[in-house]
């Protein structure tokens, strides 16, 4: 069976139904953490109508997750937030401020600010989560080494206000589960990885993934899914894996240069 598609998300889905874990919002999650969960958050991207797809599959089995919209044109759709939110998810922001003010600390805020009301005009944002872009030099979420997001009554941020010495953090990032040295924006805070320790390389496929749910062997975990990759489709199916490992070509040179570079 192919990975990747909408089908086999949901055999996932129904593995942790199956189990004693609670799947949970990152909203729900910072407010009150269930003793044994599964954070489901999700990127978009792009795609936008992917990602109301996995919403609406995620609601057939009763579990609600966050879906971050990016404030760009192809992504930021009114219609398409509401009707995610109807389904019961949180919507919250993917925001690329520091990439859009190319570092310039001061305006990046003042472009948050803007974009996070605008998105707020649609519907309710607590939570928010930076976008990566691996051609970028800037990391987003820089931006809170100087700025508080609390003072714009948000909740949290998944890269920093979830403790990963806790809870084990996999991402679909490069299409793979397996941390492949493809990651460039996608990593973990220096001493915020002890969770994943032991697990990193094992957990490649979705298969592998519904395996370990089943097992729980692990108390809590958030998983990052990007809508846009999951698709039953056979051309939309063969059009993104074609379109990825193109890109991990290019995201393991990014990252075996920075290696370098740092040496």
């Amino acid at each position: 069976m192919r990975d990747f598609t909408l089908s086999m998300y949901g055999q996932f889905l129904e593995a942790i139904t199956n189990t004693e874990y609670t799947a949970i919002s990152v909203h729900d999650y910072l407010k009150s953490a269930p003793d044994r969960c599964v954070i489901l958050r999700h990127d978009v991207d792009r795609a936008v109508k992917r990602s109301l797809d996995m919403a609406q599959l995620e609601h057939e089995y009763g579990i609600r997750s966050t879906y971050y919209f990016r404030h760009t044109d192809e992504v930021f759709k009114p219609d398409y937030m509401h009707a995610i939110a109807d389904l019961g998810h949180e919507i919250g922001f993917h925001y690329e401020v520091l990439d859009k003010a190319k570092g310039d600390l001061k305006k990046a805020i003042n472009i948050f600010e803007k974009e996070l009301n605008e998105l707020r005009d649609v519907e309710e944002i607590t939570t928010v989560c930076m976008h990566g872009n691996p051609l970028s030099q800037w990391l987003n979420r820089d931006i809170w080494k100087k700025y508080d997001f609390k003072e714009f009554g948000i909740l949290g941020e998944p890269y920093l206000s979830i403790d990963y010495n806790k809870v084990l953090y996999l991402t679909d990032t490069g299409r793979t589960w397996a941390d492949l040295k493809i990651r460039v924006k996608d990593v973990l805070n220096s001493g915020g990885s002890g969770a994943n320790s032991g697990f990193v390389g094992k957990i490649a496929s979705t298969k592998d993934l519904i395996e370990f749910v089943k097992s729980e062997e692990v108390p809590q975990m958030c998983i990052l899914a990007h809508p846009n990759r999951w698709c039953d489709d056979t051309f939309g199916w063969t059009k993104e894996i074609i379109s990825q490992n193109i890109k991990n070509i290019g995201k393991a040179g990014l990252v075996w240069y920075r290696n370098r570079r740092s040496l």
